[in-house]
């Protein structure tokens, strides 16, 4: 089928679907293209049913759709428009490298780019997130379901969100990050230290701004245990873990040893 076909095909869908938005093309090319949390992005870079998956986010109109679902969409817009960054400028290495600074120099850095074309905006990857995602939305779990393409970050799900299931997907977002991922987060209760990945200190207001509140959140994913009675006690260390910078491409994540 010609790419404007698929285009065209995708589109109406989207519209078909009113008053919600169709992520079922995404949601087809993560199950196909997503493992383990890896990306194969030249898959990405060579779908032209990607391609008019991100003509379809560009058109959207998010008039009458619930919150939930406009949240979806968003997370979605996100995660999508970071593969198509990574795959425009043709970076294996690290989405760090993508327009870096050099010398005295001040580039736009990745996040700052106005690439993401949404709902009828062009935005940057930081607009979506801190001026629509974070001040829309009241919701600490999105950390775990935006993927900045780094092996640090939680791992992208092989499947799109959509606003039916979006509670049932971001815990399992917040407990696969928090519980199956020790070298980003863990509970030294004998040291009565609370190692962190970065994301949860970078944006420690969105979990309540305080140790004490944070442990609150993080003792939700913990069973009634001595781990959990650290967290909910709030007078622990709270100690960063290494951030991986390395894009969390299929082949970077297969050279790295499991954690």
């Amino acid at each position: 089928m010609p790419a404007s076909a698929i285009v065209a095909s995708v589109l109406a869908v989207a519209v078909a679907a009113s008053p919600g938005f169709d992520h079922s093309p995404f949601d087809e090319l993560l199950r196909r293209h997503v493992t383990d949390g890896l990306v194969d992005y030249d898959a990405f870079a060579r779908s032209p049913e990607f391609r008019a998956y991100l003509e379809a986010l560009a058109s959207a109109r998010l008039e009458g759709l619930s919150e939930l679902e406009r949240l979806a969409f968003w997370i979605n817009a996100y995660n999508a428009w970071t593969i198509e960054q990574v795959n425009a400028h043709e970076e294996r290495e690290s989405i760090r490298k993508i327009n870096k600074t050099l010398g005295v120099l001040p580039l736009k850095g990745p996040w700052s780019e106005r690439m993401v074309r949404a709902a009828g905006r062009t935005l940057s990857l930081d607009e979506v997130e801190h001026l629509t995602i974070r001040k829309q939305f009241d919701e600490p779990r999105i950390h775990f379901a935006l993927v900045c393409a780094a092996l640090g970050c939680p791992p992208l799900r092989s499947e799109a969100y959509t606003g039916r299931r979006l509670e049932e997907q971001l815990e399992e977002q917040a407990r696969t990050f928090l519980r199956h991922s020790p070298l980003k987060n863990r509970v030294d209760v004998a040291e009565r230290t609370v190692w962190a990945s970065p994301i949860l200190t970078w944006y420690m207001e969105d979990f309540g701004g305080t140790n004490e509140s944070l442990g609150r959140f993080l003792a939700r994913y913990w069973s009634e245990g001595p781990e959990q009675e650290l967290l909910l006690s709030g007078t622990f260390r709270l100690r960063k873990t290494d951030y991986d910078w390395t894009l969390n491409s299929v082949e970077k994540g297969l050279s790295r040893s499991p954690e």
